[in-house]
C-alpha cells in the first residue's frame, strides 16, 4: 500500500506565500512525508523554477500543471497520473489544496491507515461533521475524475465524484482539513484529534455504525 499526496496551487504565489518562514508548498511537503505519504508531487506554475528551487532538499518533486482550461479537475488528474509514474503501486493519492496550510501529519496518517482498512474507497476528512481536505482518492478512481466537468470549482468535482464513487467521511478532530490559509495559526479551534478507529468511520449519505457493529464477532 503507497499513498502519495497531490499539492495544488493555481498560482507561484499561492505556493511560495511564507507560511511559517517556510514557502507554503515546502511546509506541506515536510507535513505530508511526516504524515506517511510518499510520493510527493507538487503541481503548480513555475515558469523561473522558483517553486522547484523552494522543494530542493525535501521529498517533494515539481509537476508542471495540466492546461488551464482543463480547470481544477484537470490539475488533479495531472497530479494523480504524476504520482503514479513516479512511484509504480501507488494505491491511492491524496488531493491537497496549497491553501489548506494547518492540515497536521496525524490527519495525513489517519487517512493512510482507513484507506489500508479499506482501499477502494473515496475518503475525505472532516472537522465537527464538515467536510473538508485533502481527499484521499484510490488510484482506481482516476478514471470516474477524467469524467468530471471541467468548469467546477475543486470541491464541487470531489462533491460529484463521492456522489457517484464508493466514499466515506472520516472525523478526525483536525481544524485545519476546513479552515485555510485565512485563519490565522493562532485563531485555528483546538486539535481534538479523532474519535473513532479509521475502520469506524462514517459513511457518505449512510449511517454505517450499525452495519458496522453488526459486523463485529
Amino acid at each position: 500500500m503507497t499513498v502519495g499526496v497531490v499539492i495544488l496551487s493555481a498560482t507561484v504565489e499561492g505556493a511560495l506565500a511564507d507560511t511559517l518562514g517556510q514557502p507554503r508548498v515546502r511546509r506541506l511537503a515536510d507535513l505530508a512525508w511526516s504524515g506517511g505519504a510518499l510520493p510527493i508531487i507538487v503541481v503548480s506554475p513555475d515558469p523561473e523554477g522558483a517553486v522547484a528551487a523552494a522543494l530542493l532538499g525535501s521529498e517533494a518533486i515539481h509537476g508542471s500543471p495540466a492546461a488551464p482550461d482543463a480547470g481544477a479537475t484537470g490539475q488533479m488528474v495531472r497530479g494523480m497520473e504524476l504520482a503514479i509514474m513516479e512511484v509504480r503501486g501507488t494505491t491511492a493519492v491524496l488531493l491537497w489544496p496549497a491553501r489548506m496550510t494547518w492540515v497536521g501529519p496525524e490527519t495525513v496518517t489517519s487517512l493512510i491507515e482507513a484507506h489500508g482498512l479499506d482501499t477502494d474507497t473515496v475518503l475525505r476528512p472532516a472537522w465537527q461533521g464538515d467536510p473538508g481536505w485533502p481527499v484521499l482518492l484510490p488510484t482506481g478512481s482516476l478514471a470516474a475524475l477524467r469524467l468530471m466537468p471541467t468548469d467546477r470549482a475543486p470541491t464541487e468535482v470531489i462533491t460529484d465524484l463521492m456522489a457517484t464513487a464508493r466514499s466515506r467521511i472520516v472525523e478526525v478532530g483536525d481544524p485545519g482539513v476546513t479552515h485555510d490559509v485565512d485563519t490565522p495559526r493562532d485563531a485555528l479551534p483546538a486539535y481534538e484529534g479523532p474519535p473513532d478507529p479509521p475502520g469506524e468511520s462514517h459513511e457518505w449519505g449512510a449511517d454505517v455504525s450499525a452495519e458496522a457493529e453488526s459486523n463485529r464477532p
